[in-house]
């Protein structure tokens, strides 16, 4: 089927089910096209019998004319298409400026809409090919890597092998192994949850390699195949395996990204929770543990013992100082097992500290089948990412690291003051965004990007309460930093979405927000921002328990039942949510947060989610005397 016969047939779809916004996008279309086939009068008699009978008929009246038309290519037909997606991008990030949301959500729609077509049209006849090692060199569409892999070894062990670790370090070693240096740093990732059998599944299929997409703000998208994984094993199906990797001298680094839940602290304290039951089964199975850090005490328990060098233990995730809360976690599971060897890794392992930076959706459907029509590619799991990405190290590795300072990551004596400003800024955005956006009926981090309210939050937020407690940032323009965020988050191709945002929310407020309120707090700075927060992501899970959001927007957290019995008390209780010792610790008793969030409530209650962001925006704190 032509691209113009598949216009028609997604018209005629649209207007037997009312859907008027994708009527207009059609429309308009089609008749680009037609008004693209017009023939000059001086020209008609030459251009008679290569009329475009597919075209001519219904098209003449979509674009108000009876010109004879020649006939359009595939290419052409594609080309006109593509513009009509681009005028509309285009047009709705001006709206965006202006304010007009709705304007703007329509005409993304209308460029959704479109884009869906040109996909299925070119499905239709493009070969397929599935991603493996044999396919490589077929590949002519997309960036591939020009090493040969099976020279690669593995130097890197990596816990959580998910999406951000393949949108990121996979990709910086991939960028080194492409230029020449690195061969001995190939990645082995590791899975050990019951879910990460169906990576295992993938990366087995394809030989390890993975297709990563870069999403731009004007709908191109930029893919490239990583291979700088290896191998990948599954801990379930054989912890011996893992073992021996982890034993293995070439191995020099030991890396994670297991998510801010999987530190197992106490999310108020920060301290090592030794009541865990994840780590009570690890202290007493060794040999088979569930968790990531019984892997690596075990694994550096048998390197000690074997007169092997220790690895060093970098921690990729988004904790403040995620280096030593890696160090507290290691050596605190090492205590609970063997005391002389907490002793020897305190003495001898390495946790250095990172920053890490991209924007990374969970991968789709609708990933799959773009990366199939527009590139050919039967990929099992690719990747979708932002054009952004950052890596900042602390240099510190003792049996030796990658140049990756040849490929675009910093190496720093302190990382902490970055550490900090992305947290407290990118990510603490990220949970406002996800409680103010999904009671709104926000769905998609770019649709809740278009609603002023939202996007003025976070500006205010960021400067007004944020910022302040960051300190000195050598090299860094602040102010530019922040207004690149407010781009990021509104690319609409990301497609990222609340409930990926507000997953494992506990953890995630208490890491990146809460922390925040404490310090201004103790410099009597404003807090009024952060406690309304605090009150929206109180009103989400009071929605959760009173079943008013959909099912499929509800976020897992090993907090969920705790949260949403403490949301529903507030009815007799109004503080009863930040009175969950476990996430606040003794916050609720500072009476200056307690009122702030107190008044952000009543808001909410009395005047809706937009109402109460207005009137947070509106007001100011009183001038602050100090520390409560």
């Amino acid at each position: 089927m032509d691209l113009d016969s598949r216009l028609r047939e997604a018209l005629r779809s649209a207007m037997s089910s009312r859907d008027l916004l994708a009527v207009s996008a059609l429309r308009s279309a089609l008749g680009a096209l037609g008004n693209a086939t017009a023939v000059p009068a001086d020209e008609r008699d030459r251009s008679s019998e290569t009329t475009s009978p597919h075209i001519a008929g219904a098209v003449d009246g979509l674009a108000g004319g009876e010109a004879q038309r020649r006939e359009l290519s595939p290419d052409e037909e594609r080309a006109i298409v593509e513009a009509e997606v681009a005028d509309r991008r285009s047009a709705a990030e001006q709206m965006t400026k202006l304010g007009r949301a709705d304007d703007s959500a329509r005409l993304l729609a209308e460029a959704a809409v479109l884009q869906a077509v040109l996909d299925a049209e070119q499905r239709s006849g493009k070969p397929v090919t599935s991603l493996n090692s044999n396919a490589l060199a077929t590949l002519t569409a997309v960036s591939k890597p020009s090493y040969e892999r099976s020279q690669a070894s593995v130097g890197i062990v990596h816990f959580g092998f998910g999406n951000f670790h393949r949108s990121h370090q996979a990709m910086y070693l991939d960028r080194l192994m492409d230029a020449g240096p690195g061969m001995e740093w190939g990645i082995c990732g590791v899975g050990i949850l019951p879910h990460d059998a169906a990576m295992r599944d993938a990366m087995s299929a394809q030989d390890r390699l993975y297709t990563l997409v870069i999403r731009h703000p004007d709908g191109s998208l930029d893919p490239r195949v990583i291979g700088s994984v290896r191998t990948y094993l599954f801990g379930p199906d054989d912890p011996e395996a893992v073992f021996a990797m982890l034993v293995d001298p070439r191995v020099r680094i030991v890396s994670l990204t297991v998510t801010e839940g999987g530190y197992v602290r106490n999310p108020a304290t920060g301290e090592f929770d030794t009541s865990d039951p994840a780590v009570a089964h690890d202290a007493a199975n060794e040999d088979a543990p569930a968790t990531a850090f019984g892997y690596i005490v075990e694994g550096l328990r048998r390197r000690a013992r074997a007169g092997i060098p220790p690895f060093t233990v970098l921690s990729c995730d988004n904790l403040q100082g995620n280096g030593d809360v890696a160090r507290d976690t290691v050596v605190g599971f090492a205590r609970m097992v063997d005391p002389d060897l907490a002793a020897w890794i305190e003495a001898n392992v390495s946790f250095p500290n990172c920053m890490v930076d991209r924007i990374t959706p969970a991968t789709t459907r609708a990933d799959r089948d773009s990366l199939q029509a527009r590139f050919g590619i039967d990929d099992r799991w690719p990747v979708p990412a932002e054009p952004f990405t950052q890596w900042i190290v602390e240099d510190d590795f003792p049996a030796g690291r990658p140049p990756l300072e040849d490929v675009g990551v910093q190496f720093v004596d302190d990382v902490k003051p970055y550490e900090l400003m992305k947290l407290r800024l990118l990510n603490a955005s990220h949970q406002a965004i996800a409680y103010w956006g999904a009671p709104l009926g926000y769905v998609l981090v770019d649709e809740a990007m278009r609603d002023e309210l939202i996007r003025d939050f976070l500006v205010e937020y960021m400067a007004r309460e944020a910022a302040p407690t960051l300190g000195e940032l050598p090299g860094i323009d602040l102010e530019a930093y922040m207004s690149t965020l407010i781009d990021r988050f509104s690319n609409p191709e990301m497609r990222d979405t609340l409930v990926r945002l507000a997953t494992d929310g506990s953890n995630r407020m208490a890491t990146f927000t809460l922390p925040t309120i404490r310090a201004n707090l103790e410099a009597g700075g404003p807090i009024s921002l952060g406690a309304g927060m605090v009150a929206a992501w109180a009103h989400y899970w009071e929605l959760v328990g009173r079943h008013e959001l959909p099912q499929s927007e509800v976020p897992p957290d090993i907090h969920a039942t705790a949260m949403t019995a403490a949301a529903l008390a507030q009815s007799h209780n109004p503080v009863a949510f930040i009175e969950q010792r476990t996430l606040f610790g003794s916050l609720a008793s500072d009476g200056r947060f307690r009122e702030a969030f107190l008044a952000a409530r009543v808001s909410i209650a009395d005047r809706g989610i937009a109402g109460a962001i207005g009137r947070l925006l509106s007001d100011r704190d009183a001038p602050a005397t100090g520390p409560a």
